[in-house]
């Protein structure tokens, strides 16, 4: 597979069921809450290492605009950016970087069919800073990509050099937005996930593992 199939992240098969809890450590709290080890920490952190490696080679530039998408996206921008400077450390090629944390809410506007997607950036809404700058954006999670389409036209407006996406997953559901993510660690089937700062209801974020929640764990912290 050339480089730019391995960006496009490692497949997870619909029928993948997991580790078996016993085969790991973790918060003793959450032993009913979950049901697997979707991925391992371990594994993670080498995909996160490999992105980095795609990334020093994509941006020709010294210095990049990290644009960490909060909440669930800070651990893995936190491992990616300390990656980029390892590597940079490393090599005769250092990219300064740069990050900024903005949070995004959307919110359906009309009703029936003609309601469309609002989005609400929360935090740093005026992003004139990334004019003339390589920018990338972090992201925990990726599905249909209404969200990040929404984000991206709003980058734009700001006349960036470039803008990339980093996706540390991409879901498969119906419209996936592969297309929008141009560094992923790896695709998933339709589950859903926790641990390594995605959350359910806040809990959760402290898993070092990514882990697929129980009946249970749903149960005990829905709101």
């Amino acid at each position: 597979m050339d480089k730019a199939g391995m960006k496009r992240g490692i497949v997870i098969k619909d029928d993948w069921p997991g580790y078996s809890l016993d085969l790991f450590t973790y918060p003793e709290h959450y032993h009913d809450d979950i049901e697997s080890v979707y991925i391992p920490h371990g594994v993670i952190m080498n995909r996160t290492e490999r992105l980095a490696h795609y990334i020093m080679n994509d941006f020709q530039d010294d210095n990049i605009m990290v644009l960490c998408v909060l909440k669930g996206g800070y651990k893995f921008c936190a491992d990616l950016v300390e990656f980029i400077k390892i590597l940079g450390r490393n090599s005769n090629k250092y990219l300064e970087t740069r990050v900024e944390f903005i949070r995004l809410k959307s919110y359906l506007v009309g009703s029936n069919d003609q309601s469309t997607e609002d989005l609400h950036i929360i935090g740093c809404q005026d992003l004139s800073f990334l004019r003339g700058k390589s920018v990338l954006i972090v992201e925990a999670i990726v599905d249909t990509g209404k969200t990040m389409k929404a984000l991206l036209k709003h980058v734009e407006t700001f006349e960036p050099k470039m803008v990339k996406v980093a996706g540390l997953l991409v879901k498969r559901v119906p419209n996936m937005a592969e297309s929008l993510t141009d560094y992923v660690g790896f695709e998933i089937p339709n589950r859903f996930v926790v641990g390594y700062a995605l959350d359910y209801n806040e809990y959760f974020r402290d898993l070092n593992h990514i882990c697929v929640i129980s009946r249970t764990g749903k149960m005990k912290y829905k709101i």
